[in-house]
């Protein structure tokens, strides 16, 4: 599925939410392993699972033709600074529902850009007859817990000792939802 582009402006920078684009996949792949190495928060450690620029062009192609999916990118100073997708499923007992994951440049966080996204993804959502979203997110991370609570997602489960850390320590995972009623 696509959307329209739209703007945003804050803290001095302005940038645009947009559907992925199949000339987006080899900026992707190189941002997708930035960021895995810039953070601790998402699943993969840099260079796991790694996607190259076919793979990409391969989730938009099937993203756009989906219309239980949606890939969007945020783009800053003519280059993509962060992504999420939404991805639902084809089982007739889980076609109600996307899972949401979003990834940011370090240097981009405090911009609103993960906000935004997740924004622009609820309403497609909304509007798109899709009544559960679900995510993933570490419970140390405290300001995408508020962010998510904020937009209407509430915990739902806590998966303990979930993933381990590069301190060797271990961290529970939280399982969000927002039900469109």
């Amino acid at each position: 599925m696509k959307i329209y582009s739209q703007e945003y402006s804050f803290n001095g920078i302005s940038y645009i939410v947009r559907s992925a684009m199949d000339e987006d996949a080899a900026e992707l792949s190189a941002l997708r392993l930035q960021i895995d190495g810039e953070t601790e928060y998402l699943d993969r450690e840099k260079g796991e699972s790694f996607i190259d620029a076919s793979g990409f062009e391969q989730l938009i192609k099937t993203d756009a033709e989906n219309p239980k999916n949606l890939f969007l990118v945020a783009e800053a100073t003519n280059r993509i600074v962060g992504f999420s997708r939404c991805e639902g499923n084809h089982l007739n007992r889980l076609s109600h529902k996307v899972e949401f994951g979003v990834c940011v440049l370090k240097d981009y966080w405090g911009y609103r850009i993960g906000k935004n996204l997740l924004r622009e993804s609820i309403a497609w959502a909304d509007s798109n007859e899709i009544k559960k979203m679900t995510l993933h997110v570490l419970q140390i991370n405290d300001k995408a817990v508020r962010l998510y609570e904020n937009l209407g997602f509430e915990i739902e489960g806590v998966l303990k000792q979930d993933k381990v850390l590069s301190d060797g320590n271990y961290y529970n995972t939280i399982i969000m939802g927002r039900f469109k009623e």
